[in-house]
């Protein structure tokens, strides 16, 4: 990727070298973290550039003039930018555009923030954000912007939302071979590298192969591994605990057509009280947990990872599959889970290229005694 900016913009860190290279430096690193596996690792490239479907930038005011900005890789001050190669290629044919009508339209009064939500196929949500209460007039002009521009228009001020059109994009992904439509809600957790996702989940689904009984999944999001591997399991029970996330999963999985998973909305340690016994939830009153033989965990955990108690009970299962957003945090993990797994398979996601950030996949089966 070229882009005139690097050095001086701070969202790409790693950027005196070619891709190639800084993905190499993340390699290494991950290779010194994880000396006791010592076989071959697989690697998920991402697209050299626009391949990022998420974004946010600053809008800038300068006298009468705005532009798109970012804080510096400093962190000292931002810099003015007029296109970013990151973003895939409806956001960057999109942003000249949306910057001119909003300018034109006089729409740019107190707007401080602009962030994209787009499909690989061009669907497109633009949140505006704004410090000034948004009127009739503000909600006028953007539904003249959604039809001008053929995209959706979120307004947010302080306590307030106005939504012109829709706050979601449905993406079509293909994973092993078979294509899938996900809800993708703004403002939410999405997957920001689609092609990069693409070959984490199907990476994720060949590692199942063999596998029998049900699934278990903690963290579940809204349903981007969970549907994919409701074809491969009997029965699937995932929980997470933002609302939003399982409302968006509960209606990925109408989209899908899949009626083998139990959404529910907990965390991992109030999963474990019920599936003890040791407290009732009204959220599982219509799930007979007995029901289900769960052999297999999956685990997509936030930057923390997991904590004592996750890790204990990731000891109940044959086969763990963990997803990892933090080679550190899985470091501590894994070292701590040593005496009851062993690795079997390690892959590399680069979700994040030109920054320091490296997603890994790590397959564990439980020791013979």
């Amino acid at each position: 990727m070229n882009c005139k900016y690097f050095g001086v913009c701070g969202s790409c860190k790693l950027y005196d070298f070619g891709y190639e290279e800084q993905l190499e430096q993340k390699l290494t690193i991950v290779k010194s973290l994880f000396p006791q596996y010592e076989g071959s690792y697989d690697i998920a490239r991402s697209k050299e550039s626009h391949y990022r479907a998420r974004s946010e930038f600053k809008l800038w005011h300068t006298g009468d003039d705005i532009s798109y900005a970012m804080n510096t890789l400093d962190k000292k001050g931002v810099v003015n930018i007029d296109e970013c190669p990151m973003v895939n290629e409806a956001i960057e044919v999109l942003m000249p555009k949306l910057l001119s009508y909003i300018k034109d339209n006089n729409m740019d009064k107190k707007l401080f923030n602009i962030d994209f939500l787009s499909t690989q196929e061009g669907e497109i949500v633009v949140s505006l954000i704004y410090h000034i209460k948004l009127d009739e007039q503000w909600s006028e002009k953007a539904k003249k912007l959604s039809e001008a521009l053929n995209i959706h228009i979120i307004g947010r001020s302080r306590k307030q939302k106005v939504i012109i059109g829709q706050d979601y994009v449905t993406e079509k992904l293909r994973f092993d071979g078979q294509e899938y439509l996900f809800k993708q809600i703004e403002n939410s957790f999405t997957q920001p590298n689609a092609y990069v996702n693409e070959q984490m989940v199907t990476w994720a689904l060949k590692q199942t192969k063999g596998f029998s009984g049900d699934l278990l999944e903690l963290y579940c999001g809204a349903g981007n591994f969970t549907i994919p591997f409701a074809k491969v399991f009997d029965k699937v029970l995932a929980t997470e605990i933002s609302k939003s996330s399982i409302h968006a999963a509960k209606e990925n999985m109408k989209l899908n057509n899949t009626h083998n998973i139990a959404f529910v909305r907990m965390s991992a340690e109030e999963f474990t009280q019920a599936l003890d016994g040791v407290r009732e939830f009204r959220r599982m009153k219509d799930i007979n947990i007995q029901e289900y033989a769960l052999k297999t965990l999956f685990v997509d955990p936030p930057r923390a990872g997991l904590d004592k108690k996750a890790r204990d009970f990731c000891r109940r299962f044959d086969h763990l599959i963990y997803i990892s957003c933090n080679p550190e945090t899985l470091k501590r993990d894994l070292e701590d889970l040593s005496d009851a797994y062993e690795i079997t398979q390690m892959a590399a996601f680069d979700q994040f290229p030109y920054t320091p950030h490296l997603e890994m996949g790590v397959v564990l089966k439980k020791r013979e005694n």
